[in-house]
C-alpha cells in the first residue's frame, strides 16, 4: 500500500475511534463533575490544548462550527474552569475508554506502536489543534490507552488537513459540511443556521477536498512502509468492528 492509499483506508476507523469516548457516559460525567455542560465540555476539551485563547482563535482552529456555537462553549466553560484542564480531563477520560474498551484487542501493543510512530511523523504545518494535542503530556500505562490517545491526536490530524483541503477548494467550512453525509443536519449540529445555500454544486469540491485530505495526511504514513502500513489499515479494522460491539 502506497503511504496515500493507507490514509485513504486507514481514515473511517481513526476518526470514528477518535472521537468513541466522548459519547460514552462516564466521559459525559466527568463534563458534569467539572460544571459545565457537555457542549461546553465538547468545545473546551477539543480545543483546550491551545491554552488561555480566545473564542476567535478557537472558532479558527476548530474550523467547522459556527462562531457563536463555539463562544458560546468556550466561554461557559472558561468562567469555570481553565481550557487546559478540560483538555487534560478529556485525555484522561480517552485514555480510560482505551484501557476498558481496546486492552483485550489482539495485536493491541503493535497498533499501539504503529499508531504512535504515525502521530511522530506527521507534518503539523497549519494544524494548530493537531501540534497542541501531539504535545500534550499523556499518561498511558496499558497499550489500549495509547492506543486511544493516539487515535485522539491522529484524528485531529486528519480533520486539521481536511479544514485546510476545504479552504483550498474554495468552499466555506459551512460548504462543506452540507456537502457532507450529513447534509443539513450536520450543519445544525454544528451550530450553523438555515437558510443554507444549494448541495448540488459542492459535491465535487467536497470529493476533491477529501482526496487531497488524503494526500495531506499521506506523509504520517510514509514511516510504516508498506506492509506495516497494511497491517495498521487491519488492526483498526479490528478495533473498530471491537468497539462497535
Amino acid at each position: 500500500m502506497t503511504p496515500e492509499q493507507i490514509a485513504t483506508a486507514s481514515k473511517p476507523a481513526v476518526l470514528a475511534l477518535g472521537e468513541a469516548y466522548t459519547r460514552c457516559p462516564t466521559t459525559l460525567r466527568r463534563a458534569r463533575l467539572l460544571g459545565i455542560s457537555g457542549w461546553a465540555f465538547y468545545v473546551s476539551s477539543r480545543a483546550g490544548a491551545l491554552g488561555d485563547v480566545r473564542a476567535e482563535t478557537v472558532t479558527a482552529a476548530l474550523g467547522f462550527i459556527a462562531p457563536d456555537a463555539v463562544a458560546d462553549g468556550w466561554d461557559a466553560a472558561a468562567r469555570v474552569v481553565r481550557p487546559c484542564e478540560v483538555a487534560a480531563a478529556s485525555l484522561a477520560e480517552c485514555c480510560r475508554w482505551g484501557e476498558e474498551t481496546l486492552g483485550d484487542l489482539p495485536r493491541v501493543d503493535q497498533l499501539a506502536a504503529l499508531v504512535e510512530r504515525a502521530v511522530a511523523a506527521a507534518d503539523a504545518s497549519a494544524m494548530p489543534l493537531f501540534a497542541a494535542w501531539r504535545a500534550m503530556p499523556v499518561d498511558a500505562s496499558t497499550s489500549g490507552a495509547r492506543v486511544a490517545a493516539g487515535l485522539r491526536v491522529l484524528r485531529e490530524h486528519f480533520t486539521g488537513a481536511h479544514l485546510v483541503a476545504v479552504r483550498a477548494s474554495g468552499m466555506t467550512p459551512l460548504e462543506a459540511v452540507l456537502a457532507g453525509p450529513e447534509g443539513a443536519s450536520g450543519a445544525m449540529a454544528c451550530g450553523w443556521p438555515p437558510p443554507y445555500p444549494p448541495v448540488g454544486p459542492l459535491v465535487r469540491r467536497r470529493l476533491w477536498a477529501e482526496a487531497l485530505t488524503d494526500r495531506l495526511v499521506a506523509p504520517a504514513f510514509t514511516a510504516l512502509g508498506p506492509v506495516d502500513g497494511a497491517e495498521l489499515v487491519e488492526l483498526l479494522t479490528v478495533a473498530r468492528n471491537h468497539a462497535q460491539r
